[in-house]
């Protein structure tokens, strides 16, 4: 005697028919959101002439500085080099000053940053806490601060009265903290979950140990960001060295190489312009030389802070 079975129905194919319907509108639907053809040709080209652009200054100087005098001479506009010579280079590393400025530029940048750090991450860690008493007061008057400076007057007034004319305390204590870094830093203090912060003071850490150990690690693509752009800031320092600093054994690199190419001064190289031609060197190539050197040691630091900076930027300004 036969058994039939009975026949067992599954509702997978209509499920699959409309799985796959979704999947041709979702393609279709950014199909027609993406640009045409043409559109992303113009978008690129735009680009690399605006790459191009920003670039071709810097290449020309790159250029300049290894090129020998009578290539300079005869071609004021090098795009590509001709003849590669270093006697530009070996000059400016035989001239003390310059090594001098740098290291001066180098104690600027690395005392100044970790200060403005400190300050920054402490200031901003205490005005994050919106139930402090005088929260909303103290950073009224930073906001102000930062729309309305105080002038270049009553600031040279207050640093000669500290008594910092002529040291380099001048170039640091003044621009100790900004109120733009700072509330930049507050903003991404409040991306961090206040249940961590709560959790670790249950388990009986004190403030100091949250911001140090807790809050500071997970914030550190804001810390990246704002310590560049503080180091960018005295690395390029030369306006506040201009009015405080007399002493040109004093000067910082950059406030040296203004001195070189606006001025065409190289007395505070320890040299004059006559004896660089003296040397068959063309100033232009010392020029040059000099702006390299002076510009590569920051464009290094870049490559290992690029992953923190679009994020620390671009979250610090969610809030607030």
């Amino acid at each position: 005697m036969e058994t039939t079975q009975p026949t067992v129905t599954t509702k997978s194919a209509p499920r699959q028919r409309g799985e796959g319907t979704k999947r041709v509108e979702a393609w279709t639907q950014n199909r027609l959101m993406r640009n045409p053809w043409w559109a992303e040709i113009i978008i690129y080209g735009m680009l690399l002439v605006a790459g191009a652009i920003t670039l071709l200054p810097i290449w020309i100087v790159f250029v300049r500085s290894f090129s020998p005098t009578h290539i300079i001479a005869q071609y004021p506009l090098l795009v590509y080099p001709r003849q590669l010579t270093l006697e530009a280079y070996k000059y400016i590393f035989q001239t003390p000053t310059l090594l001098r400025s740098f290291w001066t530029t180098v104690f600027i940048t690395v005392v100044g940053t970790t200060l403005n750090m400190l300050m920054t991450i402490m200031a901003a860690y205490g005005l994050s806490k919106t139930e402090i008493p005088g929260n909303k007061l103290i950073m009224g008057f930073i906001v102000f601060a930062m729309l309305f400076g105080a002038g270049i007057v009553p600031t040279y007034i207050v640093v000669n009265k500290l008594g910092l004319i002529d040291k380099l305390w001048a170039l640091i204590l003044p621009s100790a903290v900004s109120p733009f870094n700072l509330i930049l830093m507050r903003n991404y203090f409040w991306s961090v979950p206040a249940d961590i912060e709560d959790s670790a003071h249950i388990d009986g850490a004190s403030d100091w140990t949250v911001l140090w150990r807790i809050v500071a690690p997970l914030s550190m693509p804001a810390i990246s960001t704002i310590g560049l752009f503080y180091a960018v800031g005295h690395w390029n320092t030369f306006f506040s060295a201009l009015f405080y600093i007399n002493d040109n054994s004093k000067w910082p690199l950059q406030l040296l190489l203004r001195s070189i190419i606006i001025e065409t001064n190289f007395q505070g190289m320890g040299t004059t312009t006559g004896e660089v031609r003296q040397r068959f060197i063309n100033p232009e190539n010392i020029k040059a030389a000099t702006i390299v050197f002076a510009t590569v040691p920051i464009l290094m630091v870049y490559p290992f802070l690029q992953k923190y900076f679009v994020q620390g930027v671009k979250m610090g300004a969610i809030k607030g």
